[in-house]
């Protein structure tokens, strides 16, 4: 496990720290966080008995047919119907009253509240749930706010586990008010979980407030005291994921972030950007190299990168990587794919980029069908929320299915007819082949070439129906020593024009602004792990 540093490492505490324990030592024997062992004995069978107190209250199906939507797209319809007042004009204190425990029946609906006979976590769920269990989650971010020293350290011990070995994990203090702070300016992750100890109004006007900061596709899980169904129920309604309530263990917290991302009937599949040029030579690579690199370092999330381009494949090169084994192998035997061995076949850039690089060698044909193409990709999907597809400029049955099958096609061209020919024929294709997704976006790379007349940008946009996204600069020196030494041109000149140009294409395709420079603030962070 590598811990990685932020703006707040002074502040930062680890897991064996005196603080904590201290805490622990003088903690009252019966708060409910400290009995974790005893519930998972429960719940590996240890124990026949069924702990009275729930980790979460008693499920109810989702409100619409087909799924949870997101706590995000939600906002509106927390809003009560004219003369449903029942959450607006009753008292807050009534959700301080003792809680009320599920009857049984609705407990034994819920799985995840108790050990009851039939499993590992009850009768709903049973092999399928044990199934999930033996997955690890894909590379995620999830970010938790706390209002208690234990409840961190159980959740930084639920991301040691290695179901969660992949996830980025950083757990601060704060709870609600901390959530809402830290992400008013700034994207959220795939994943906040967030203690609160707040009922009634001043809870739901708080969660219409991170609500309306919340990406769309942001899941969010609430741990709170209060084991009311009535409660749930809203909390449901509005959009929150789930609602865990202690006792838990690590075990509980891993087993309901692995039904959030690891639905059989729902798998997860990360958003695939499908980078290809309308010629050779015209720096497709380069674009899809450094918008993978700003999906990781400007937007702070997790991103997969696949070259294609199994003869003459640069991402090696252009990340100063020289592994043993490549995307070859995988196609080679697809069947054989496993997350174990696409984990050995992948190799971090970064901290939150892998790469799944080309074997770069002309002593094989590669002759691969397209099925092979389709079955890899599909498991790669599932590694992590963005998969970036560095297209080489070729034309065969797999490059037009990956093309017309990705979520966003980029077409690099430099300003010159071939180009504007070839790029013209890729979108009348594209969008015959997908009349109900977004047309290509485009990218003009090397613009302004001395002493080479450029078709103009207006001539583009007149032929493709849409304006070019990005336009890139001749700029021979930047993008000649960023290649030489193995860097991104963020690296190289973090303020230059280029740069600027793919945190913006990077932030476009990802329908997220970039990461703003964390500044101190009232709660600091707890735990990191990456």
């Amino acid at each position: 496990m590598v811990r990685h540093a932020d703006a707040f490492q002074d502040e930062a505490f680890e897991a064996g720290d005196e603080f904590l324990d201290a805490e622990l030592e003088v903690a009252d024997s019966n708060d409910p966080f400290l009995d974790a062992d005893s519930v998972e004995r429960r719940m590996l069978g240890e124990d026949a008995r069924a702990p009275q107190a729930a980790a979460r209250p008693a499920a109810e199906p989702a409100p619409e047919a087909g799924g949870q939507r997101p706590f995000g797209a939600r906002l509106a319809e927390a809003n009560q119907a004219p003369g449903d007042d029942r959450f607006d004009s009753e008292p807050a204190a009534d959700f301080a009253a003792p809680a009320h425990e599920p009857p049984a029946a609705a407990m034994r609906a819920a799985p995840g509240l108790a050990a009851v006979e039939g499993g590992l976590y009850g009768e709903v769920g049973g092999q399928e749930d044990d199934a999930l269990l033996h997955q690890p989650v894909p590379r995620i971010a999830i970010h938790a706010f706390c209002e208690r020293p234990e409840t961190g350290q159980l959740i930084h011990h639920a991301g040691a586990d290695r179901r969660l070995s992949r996830a980025h994990l950083t757990v601060e203090l704060g709870g609600l008010a901390g959530a809402i702070e830290r992400f008013h300016d700034a994207q959220t992750p795939e994943l906040l979980i967030i203690e609160t100890g707040m009922r009634g109004r001043e809870l739901f006007a708080q969660l219409d407030e991170l609500a309306g900061v919340c990406d769309a596709d942001t899941k969010v899980v609430i741990i709170g005291a209060a084991n009311d169904i009535s409660l749930y129920r809203e909390l449901m309604r509005r959009g929150v994921s789930e609602y865990l309530v202690p006792p838990m263990s690590p075990l509980h917290l891993i087993k309901t972030i692995s039904g959030l991302f690891l639905d059989p009937d729902a798998p997860f599949a990360g958003r695939s950007l499908a980078f290809v040029g309308a010629k050779g030579g015209v720096g497709s690579s380069t674009v899809a190299h450094n918008v993978s690199w700003h999906l990781t370092e400007s937007l702070r999330t997790d991103a997969v990168l696949v070259d294609l381009d199994l003869s003459f494949g640069t991402a090696g090169l252009d990340f100063n990587q020289d592994p043993a084994q490549t995307i070859a192998e995988a196609l080679a035997q697809p069947d054989r794919l496993d997350d174990a061995l696409l984990d050995r076949l992948l190799v971090k850039c970064t901290e939150r980029l892998s790469l799944f690089s080309a074997p770069a060698t002309l002593e094989s044909d590669w002759d691969f069908d397209a099925d092979a193409f389709d079955q890899v990709l599909e498991k790669v999907r599932r590694q992590a929320p963005f998969i970036t597809l560095d297209v080489p400029h070729a034309w065969s049955p797999w490059v037009r299915r990956t093309l017309l099958s990705a979520d966003h096609v980029v077409v690099t061209v430099t300003p010159d007819l071939a180009c504007l020919r070839n790029a013209k024929n890729l979108f009348d294709l594209v969008r015959q082949a997908r009349p109900n997704d977004e047309p290509p976006k485009v990218v003009v790379n090397m613009a302004g070439c001395p002493k080479k007349p450029d078709i103009p940008l207006k001539d583009f946009s007149d032929a493709l129906g849409a304006a070019p996204v990005l336009v890139l600069p001749f700029d021979p020196a930047l993008f000649g020593k960023a290649a030489n030494n193995g860097q991104m041109i963020g690296e190289v000149d973090p303020k230059s024009r280029p740069a600027e140009g793919f945190a913006h294409l990077a932030s476009l395709l990802a329908g997220r602004a970039p990461a703003p420079v964390r500044r101190k603030s009232l709660f600091g962070s707890l735990f990191s792990k990456g």
